[in-house]
């Protein structure tokens, strides 16, 4: 059970009695009894596991209504989760019933999960209840808040007409679940919801300030804590995914043993450089697997104009966010992998500036600004992995950003056991082929690797896997043969 840090709220006001309630600080991810978001007064009264009403008393913030059979019973909040108090005060102010799942122990009714109940009172769950658990979830995702909350900071929605439920569930989770995010994102988020409820700019800037907030309100903000990770078991993926490489998978361990001793991201990514085919792709897979990150990867040789990574201003009816923005948008989170292919082609650009100058603001992990959302984004989650073939076509600066792997190409022998024990095996397995269906004698293996001897890395040896499988497929199903048997000789037809 994690130690928790206990606030006292209010006591007395102007000689009236007001029922006391404290917060605590907890950063679990889930709620079990141990680990409630609240706990009711339960010495009065024992409390169903299944229970429903309203929060109530919002003025003071003190008491869960129940709805019994006899009437409506108050129970005091005695102790509640420092994260979900906003929360609870927007259930009561927009008097939502709710059923609580929860359970009576020797300090109270200790509440783990809360539901959104259908208004007719049929007993069933709410439409909107997806919604609620939205916000819980992000609520658990959240650090606890430090200090008492500023009444101030609340939205002041007074006078808008507008009735777009994007726009509400926008304000909704402002108001319970604003403390997730940034402070500067929600900042943001306000000037930005002034805008879209605003008639006194144009229709285009409104919608254009509702599709910023929906992109940026999706996404999961989370701070830049990374937990442990087992080295053993980054070398099992590692294993799992790479042959050889020795250095290359040296490199890493050694990256999350620094992980793991800081908690914190390194300041610098990988780059990984060499011939094509060695399988750099494969390694930054990896690695995101292994911090258990979202991925995204951006293409170099497609952007042409640094505006593709920076989104393009918002003063254009046609404007959208960059490429960068919606990697964040598509990864739901803050922290995730950034793989940036062929990053000897980001110098290349043909438009109005360098897209290599773009990627720097990305890698110095001081924040990104996108043109269209007009907001820095923060980039200390990010870890960025690069790969390039022609490693004097990259930039001085840009180089200084990774620390830099070469990869060298396979020999013959490697090539060998990654097509027996790797490639040829994974292509049967997922064709539904048997090993003793389709064999590749030791001659033909050797006419195989000697056939793409000038090519350093694996990819067209994976494609011939492909090729010898399919052909072995095709001859039993059509020539109702049970063994195909591929020698030097047939290899070479077939290539």
């Amino acid at each position: 059970m994690p130690v928790f840090d206990f606030t006292n709220t209010s006591n007395e006001n102007d000689g009236e009695f007001v029922c006391t309630y404290t917060t605590f600080h907890s950063n679990e991810r889930s709620a079990t009894t141990e680990t409630p978001i609240l706990v009711l007064d339960n010495k009065e009264r024992k409390w169903e596991h299944y229970s429903c009403g309203f929060f109530a008393n919002q003025s003071r913030k003190t008491a869960f209504e129940f709805k019994e059979k006899d009437g409506s019973i108050s129970a005091n909040i005695l102790q509640i989760d420092a994260r979900f108090v906003s929360l609870v005060k927007w259930l009561g102010k927009n008097h939502i019933s709710v059923r609580l799942s929860g359970e009576n122990q020797e300090d109270g009714y200790a509440v783990y999960k809360i539901r959104e109940m259908a208004s007719s009172g049929s007993g069933k769950l709410s439409a909107e209840d997806g919604f609620l658990q939205y916000m819980i979830e992000r609520l658990f995702a959240s650090n606890a808040p430090q200090g008492d909350l500023d009444e101030d900071e609340e939205l002041d929605e007074t006078g808008d007409d507008m009735k777009l439920t994007s726009l509400q569930s926008i304000s909704d989770f402002m108001s319970c679940a604003g403390k997730t995010l940034p402070d500067n994102i929600r900042l943001w988020a306000r000037r930005n919801l002034a805008v879209a409820h605003s008639h006194e700019v144009t229709p285009e800037e409104r919608r254009h300030a509702q599709r910023a907030l929906s992109i940026m309100m999706n996404i999961q903000w989370k701070n830049d804590y990374f937990e442990a990770i087992d080295p053993q078991e980054a070398r099992k993926i590692l294993d799992e995914e790479l042959y050889g490489m020795e250095r290359v998978k040296q490199r890493i361990i050694e990256t999350i043993i620094q992980i793991n001793r800081t908690h914190t991201l390194p300041a610098y990514g990988i780059l990984l450089i060499g011939p094509a085919g060695t399988g750099k792709s494969q390694i930054a897979y990896a690695v995101a697997r292994i911090l258990k990150l979202p991925w995204t990867s951006l293409d170099m040789s497609s952007i042409n104009d640094p505006e593709q990574l920076t989104g393009s201003s918002r003063i254009y009816s046609n404007a959208k966010p960059g490429i960068i923005m919606e990697a964040f948008s598509m990864a739901g989170e803050s922290n995730l992998v950034f793989i940036i292919n062929e990053l000897d082609k980001a110098a290349s650009g043909k438009g109005n500036g360098n897209p290599a100058d773009v990627l720097l603001t990305l890698l110095d992990n001081l924040g990104f600004t996108d043109n269209y959302m007009e907001c820095m984004i923060p980039t200390s989650g990010v870890y960025p992995i690069a790969t390039a073939n022609d490693k004097s076509q990259i930039s001085a600066p840009l180089m200084s950003r990774f620390a830099v792997i070469e990869i060298p190409g396979y020999t013959d022998e490697e090539k060998k056991v990654i097509f027996s024990k790797f490639a040829f095996p994974k292509v049967l397995k997922r064709i539904g082929l048997n090993e003793n269906e389709c064999i590749v004698t030791e001659e033909a293996l050797d006419a195989l690797v000697a056939h793409f001897v000038n090519i350093e890395g694996v990819r067209d040896l994976e494609q011939a896997a492909e090729h010898i499988a399919a052909n072995a497929l095709y001859q039993i199903e059509v020539d109702h043969v049970s063994q195909v048997i591929f020698d030097s000789e047939k290899v070479k037809e077939l290539l």
